[in-house]
């Protein structure tokens, strides 16, 4: 009688389909989160967030109860569509499951313009060498292809073309 346990082999497939528990962007129908008006609104071309109806307090990213004041008498408002860079960085590696084909991007903290809301986006259209902080961006809507039982959205942000517009007022 040997001492060696049995031994065997396997393979493994050469693609595997993306397990939904590591998808990194939410389930955003009604059945699924509770700040679905936000996705809706973003949907439509609206970058908004919740504001509390008691004490006045914007949030980002949306809530369903105000960590201000603990009220969950919140209303969605609209954001402005535009902001500046208040810092950035490359992602070179490390990227989350699904988003390696795309590196390099640039991922930065944006000021929006008019409001004390800051947040945390993906800035596409520009190498990090073009970027400098301060440089003014605006909203880019991304639908999030796949899988097919879900539509759903996000927010990038993209430079806005200060030479171009320089240009149509000259």
């Amino acid at each position: 009688m040997s001492d060696e346990p049995p031994r065997g082999s396997t393979s493994v497939p050469d693609a595997v389909d993306f397990p939904r528990l590591f998808d990194f962007y939410e389930i955003q129908s009604e059945d699924e989160t509770r700040i679905h008006e936000f996705y809706e609104n973003l949907d439509a071309g609206s970058l908004t967030t919740t504001e509390c109806e008691d004490c006045g307090e914007l949030h980002f990213p949306p809530r369903v109860v105000c960590p201000e004041c603990t009220s969950d008498d919140l209303s969605y408002t609209s954001l402005p569509h535009t902001g500046t860079l208040h810092a950035f960085s490359v992602m070179r590696a490390g990227a989350p499951i699904g988003k390696v084909d795309d590196l390099p991007f640039v991922v930065g903290i944006v000021d929006l313009d008019g409001v004390d809301v800051r947040l945390s986006a993906r800035i596409d259209d520009a190498e990090y060498d073009d970027l400098t902080i301060g440089d003014p961006v605006e909203l880019k809507v991304v639908d999030i292809e796949g899988p097919d039982d879900l539509e759903r959205v996000f927010y990038r942000f993209v430079p806005t073309d200060t030479d171009a517009e320089a240009g149509a007022d000259a």
